[in-house]
């Protein structure tokens, strides 16, 4: 059995203390005193990730994509998402079945499809190449497994509203996002089915007075809304003004990181793109669009922090509210008897100092 102690983060709160890991398991968590300096944190949970370390999620490649995974977890992701770009058909079929094994294993949890059924005006870095209106025929040959758990769709486009419902139906969450939607096309996708909204204010018609458009529109949705705190994406003051009025039980961190994350400024590839990273911000070498990012889960975290969002709200972003999206509240995302040994020990100062999964230091 191993303890471990320090200012541990449950839901809504901060307490001094001890988790105690028995195995794979958390046996208990105890109040105590003189526990130590460090805090103690679920593993966080990235629904939205395109790779990390030099390797990469979005080509199929089993091993880049067991790397991908590696380097994730040594920033205390200890459940991550998958996420392609937009991809031809076969692209996307052989990706989930080289994954299958990969998620067998427990080293991902499954595959997001960020695309191909995105809005060509808000496509941001996705290849237009392969944009596509959605099919439900492609769809029920891709969930044919319990690989996909996510699909992004914008709920404008003809189609959606069926694929989004057929997606709900199926036990795969759909995401509104990539989208030129109206606040009540926005809705309406809600309404069929969608659960999440794809990195709220990026890649979606802005906010306006009189078309609240599609970021007012899951705001007040009950869809939990992605947030990219690298203080790039979002700038730190509109970071905690959606996560004030999302609240934290719908509002999820998210890296969207692509596999030049970790690495040294360059050239690097998206879903066939050149993308340009300067100073750690990917640019499409093209137009100069915003082609994921560079952020770890981590960061992350002291971004939120840093922005203002309380630490226990910050940790239920990061861990608690995307493993409820993944339908895994029961097995991972907070520090409770009987859930996975999942954790992060950080220092004061919240960055890594050790990462625990199923019971194992990594």
């Amino acid at each position: 059995m191993t303890r471990i102690g320090g200012r541990i983060v449950r839901p809504g709160a901060v307490v001094e203390g001890y988790v105690e890991v028995d195995g794979p398991t958390i046996l208990e968590v105890a109040a105590g005193n003189d526990a130590g300096d460090d805090v103690i944190v679920p593993g966080f949970v990235d629904i939205h990730c395109h790779g990390g370390g030099g390797h990469t999620f979005t080509t199929g490649d089993a091993e880049s994509a067991r790397s991908a995974a590696a380097f994730h977890l040594g920033h205390g992701t200890t459940t991550m998402l998958a996420s392609l770009v937009s991809s031809p058909f076969e692209l996307m079929r052989d990706a989930t079945a080289a994954y299958l094994p990969l998620i067998e294993a427990g080293v991902i949890a499954g595959v997001h499809y960020e695309g191909p059924y995105l809005s060509e005006v808000r496509c941001g870095a996705q290849n237009p190449d392969f944009l596509r209106d959605p099919s439900i025929g492609e769809l029920q040959e891709l969930i044919k497994t319990a690989a996909v758990r996510l699909v992004t769709i914008a709920p404008e486009l003809p189609g959606a509203l069926e694929a989004i419902a057929f997606l709900r139906e199926n036990g795969v969450a759909a995401a509104v996002g990539h989208t030129d939607a109206t606040y009540e096309q926005t809705l309406a996708g809600v309404a069929a089915g969608a659960a999440v909204g794809t990195h709220l204010f990026n890649g979606m018609r802005p906010p306006h007075h009189r078309e609240p458009g599609p970021v007012i529109g899951l705001l007040s949705s009950p869809a939990v809304c992605e947030l990219i705190a690298d203080n790039i994406h979002l700038h730190p003051g509109m970071l905690a003004f959606a996560a004030r009025t999302a609240g934290p039980d719908k509002a999820a961190l998210i890296t969207d990181a692509m596999d030049a994350t970790g690495m040294a400024d360059g050239t690097y590839d998206l879903g066939g793109q050149e993308v340009t990273v300067a100073e750690g911000v990917a640019r499409l070498a093209r137009n100069g669009s915003i082609a994921g990012s560079t952020l770890t889960m981590d960061v992350a975290l002291r971004n939120a922090v840093a922005a203002g969002i309380s630490l226990e709200n910050a940790v239920a972003m990061a861990s608690t509210t995307p493993a409820r999206v993944l339908g895994l509240a029961d097995q991972t995302g907070a520090l409770e008897a009987g859930l996975s040994a999942d954790l992060v020990v950080l220092n004061p100062d919240l960055t890594v100092k050790r990462v625990m999964r199923r019971g194992v230091w990594v």
